[in-house]
C-alpha cells in the first residue's frame, strides 16, 4: 500500500487525501428530492444519494489526488444500506486507481481484533479468499496495546495493506489523555509514537516508510514536527487541515526533505465547497470539489516550497 501511495503522490505532486464524509446537510437538494421521491424518507434513500454524490466527487478528483478517506460512521448510522454505500464507495474509488483509507478507528483484542482486521484481510470462505471491504488501509486505535495491533499487522504483511495508528489526534480535548506525562518523562503520545515506529519496523517499503503509519493532527504543529524526527519510517495521515483550523504552513514540518512522509486530509473543505462560493450551483458540487482539491494542492505546494521542498 505505502509504496503505491507514495508513487501516486509523486506522480500527482499532491500529498492530499479527500475525506468522503457525507452528511444530510452536505447533500444537494436536488439529490434529496430525487431519492426521497424514489425511496421515501428512509435510510436507504440517504445511502443512495451518498453513493451518487461520492461517485461524482471521485470522478472529479481522481486525477488530482492520490487517495480518499471515507469515514465509516457517516455511513454506519444509516444501518445496512449505509454500510452498502460505504463499501460501494470504496470499490468505486479503487476502480479509479485511488488508495482507499478506511477511517474506521477500530481497536480490540484477541479474536475480536482479528475480526476487525478483516477490513484489510477479508475472509476465507470454502478455501477462497474474498476481500470484503475494498480498503487499502484503515485507522486503528492503539489503546489496548500490542494485542489489539498484531492482528492488523499480520494482515498488512499478508496482503500488502496498511494501518494508521492514532498517535496525536486533532480534536481539542485530545490533550486530556494524549499529553499525560509518563513515569519515564515521555508524554503518552510520544510513547504511542515510539510503539508505532517499532510495530512497523519489519514492514518498511522501498521508499523507506512502513505500512504502519500514524494519525497526527494538523492542529499540533510543534508536536507533529517532534514526531517527524522521532518516527523516521512512519508515514503520517494528517487530519485537521482547513475546517478544523490547520494550515498548510502548520503541516510543512510533518514532511521529510523530499516532500514525503505525510498525506494531508480535507473533508468538508472539498466535498462541501459548492456551498461556500455563490458561483457554484448545487449541481456543480463535483466541479467545486475538484477546484477545491486543486487549491489545496497549490496551498500545500507553496508551503513546502517555502521550506525548500519541491517534487
Amino acid at each position: 500500500m505505502i509504496d503505491k501511495l507514495i508513487e501516486d503522490i509523486l506522480e500527482k505532486k499532491n500529498p492530499s487525501v479527500v475525506g468522503l464524509d457525507p452528511t444530510p446537510e452536505i447533500m444537494p437538494d436536488f439529490l434529496k428530492a430525487k431519492y426521497f421521491e424514489r425511496m421515501g424518507m428512509s435510510a436507504a434513500a440517504y445511502a443512495g444519494m451518498f453513493l451518487e454524490f461520492n461517485r461524482a466527487v471521485i470522478d472529479a478528483v481522481y486525477e488530482i489526488v492520490p487517495a480518499v478517506k471515507p469515514q465509516i460512521a457517516m455511513y454506519e448510522r444509516f444501518g445496512i444500506p449505509g454500510l452498502q454505500a460505504y463499501n460501494a464507495t470504496c470499490e468505486y474509488a479503487q476502480g479509479r486507481g485511488l488508495t482507499v483509507i478506511g477511517d474506521i478507528k477500530r481497536g480490540d483484542i484477541s479474536s475480536t481484533a482479528l475480526a476487525y482486521a478483516a477490513h484489510l484481510g477479508g475472509v476465507i470462505i470454502n478455501g477462497e479468499h474474498q476481500d470484503t471491504w475494498s480498503e487499502d488501509a484503515v485507522t486503528v486505535n492503539p489503546y489496548l496495546g500490542t494485542d489489539g495491533i498484531k492482528p492488523f499487522l499480520n494482515q498488512c504483511d499478508a496482503y500488502k495493506k496498511g494501518i494508521f495508528i492514532l498517535v496525536r489526534t486533532s480534536n481539542p480535548s485530545s490533550a486530556e489523555i494524549q499529553e499525560q506525562e509518563l513515569a519515564d518523562g515521555r508524554r503518552l503520545f510520544e510513547a504511542v509514537g515510539d510503539l508505532t515506529e517499532k510495530w512497523g519496523e519489519y514492514l518498511i517499503g522501498g521508499h523507506g516508510y512502513s505500512e504502519v503509519g500514524a494519525v497526527v493532527g494538523a492542529t499540533h504543529r510543534e508536536q507533529g514536527e517532534l514526531l517527524r524526527k522521532r518516527m523516521p519510517h512512519t508515514f503520517f495521515l494528517v487530519p485537521g487541515y482547513g475546517a478544523q483550523g490547520g494550515k498548510a504552513d502548520d503541516v510543512a514540518g510533518f514532511f521529510d526533505e523530499k516532500g514525503l512522509g505525510a498525506i494531508i486530509s480535507s473533508s468538508r473543505g472539498i466535498t462541501a465547497a459548492y456551498k461556500k462560493d455563490p458561483k457554484y450551483g448545487e449541481k456543480d458540487y463535483a466541479q467545486a470539489a475538484a477546484d477545491a482539491a486543486v487549491r489545496m494542492r497549490e496551498d500545500l505546494a507553496a508551503a513546502l516550497n517555502r521550506k525548500g521542498i519541491t517534487y
